[in-house]
């Protein structure tokens, strides 16, 4: 084997070549001798007292004016943040994902109720826009009205972001050798890798939560209106019978028990079509504005640039699926108001929202989407930046 000094100058006859690695944002140093060492062949040290390093061997790159990598050691936390050069745990990835989106849904979950409600009204609007929404929404419910569906997503927000999040960090390793090469084809297959996978929990999610932030409007269209015979069909009909608070746990329990799991996962082509697309917009965006703000010095891009290119390259991604949004809302909707269409999948609804509320009905909802999106990835990405993962299991090790 051959060897060569990391922390001395090279010996004359030794040519040195830089070249990328795959999974290192630094330099390896490979040696090529002119000719070979006897001490070496006789596994005895051609240098007094050096550390030495085998061919091929990474070698981490040093800041400017630091000469010896034995004299010096990387402060905590300073890791590349791109994510496809990140070599994390799974486990690591997951904590990152779950962090992110229990803060994230917690900080704009009314937004989302708010996008919910206004996506579904038709016909005679309940609410004026995001402010009037919320604000009717506050008197007539309370603060924790706005909160309405929160516990299911923030028990499920966890395994859906850290999937995503997750999912693509790995498809982006996986197809992109070289964690430097930017390639947009591949970011955007890596993308949609991500968004096929966190379906599997994203599609049940998003179908009890839309039960449970849709009540208020239901009752509030109702409102000192005649009471229509109550309906003895279940639930999940699609009946307007009672307005009765539902619960995530009768809903699904009613669902398992008429539809089975199939069920909880109606309208997943919609989901589909809604979550790859989004990934396919959100990953490579994010990860190009991440680039432009890369210090050589430091290894990373700051805080700040960070969670605004999170921010930026989620509303973009959240604004131009929204049409697809709305479908997936209308179609997951159980409990429909008086006068309210049914919907008997995809090409339906689109039809159906075309001839009776023109265009502008399938970008319902698009402001609010902007608002809660953004900061969710703002704050995922910043997460991640942090490294609140790696942290937390150090404190277990």
């Amino acid at each position: 084997m051959q060897l060569c000094s990391l922390d001395t100058a090279p010996p004359r006859d030794t040519a040195l070549r830089p070249s990328l690695l795959s999974n290192d944002a630094g330099f390896r140093w490979g040696c090529r001798s002119a000719k070979s060492s006897g001490d070496t062949a006789r596994g005895q040290s051609p240098g007094d007292g050096h550390r030495f390093l085998p061919l091929g061997q990474p070698r981490r790159q040093l800041p400017r004016g630091v000469n010896s990598p034995v004299s010096w050691d990387p402060p905590t936390g300073l890791h590349p943040c791109r994510m496809s050069q990140q070599d994390l745990s799974i486990t690591a990835k997951l904590i990152n994902g779950g962090v992110a989106g229990l803060v994230g849904v917690t900080c704009v979950f009314p937004i989302d109720l708010a996008k919910t409600r206004l996506q579904n009204q038709h016909g005679k609007a309940v609410y004026k826009g995001m402010m009037d929404c919320l604000t009717t929404t506050a008197r007539a419910e309370g603060v924790l009205g706005m909160y309405r569906g929160a516990a299911v997503n923030l028990t499920l927000v966890t395994p859906e972001k850290a999937i995503k999040l997750a999912a693509n960090d790995f498809f982006r390793q996986l197809l992109m050798e070289d964690g430097l090469q930017r390639n947009l084809k591949l970011e955007m297959l890596a993308g949609c890798g991500a968004g096929a996978c966190q379906v599997v929990v994203t599609c049940p999610m998003e179908m009890l939560k839309i039960q449970l932030q849709d009540a208020g409007r239901l009752a509030a269209r109702h409102q000192g209106a005649a009471s229509a015979p109550s309906s003895t069909r279940p639930y999940t009909t699609g009946s307007a019978s009672t307005h009765k608070r539902p619960s995530a746990t009768l809903i699904a329990w009613e669902l398992l028990r008429t539809q089975g799991v199939a069920g909880l996962y109606k309208g997943l082509g919609a989901t589909l079509l809604r979550d790859i697309p989004f990934s396919i917009i959100y990953f490579p965006l994010f990860a190009n504005l991440n680039n432009l703000g890369f210090n050589e010095l430091t290894g990373k891009a700051s805080f700040a640039h960070s969670f605004m290119s999170g921010c930026v390259a989620g509303s973009v991604a959240a604004v131009a699926v929204t049409p697809l949004d709305v479908l997936k809302t209308r179609i997951q909707t159980l409990k429909k108001g008086q006068g309210e269409d049914i919907y008997s999948g995809i090409a339906d609804c689109a039809r159906k929202l075309w001839i009776q509320e023109g265009p502008s009905a399938f970008m319902k909802g698009a402001g609010c989407r902007a608002l809660v999106v953004a900061p969710l990835f703002g704050i995922a990405q910043g997460v991640y930046f942090l490294g609140i993962g790696e942290r937390i299991l150090k404190c277990f090790q």
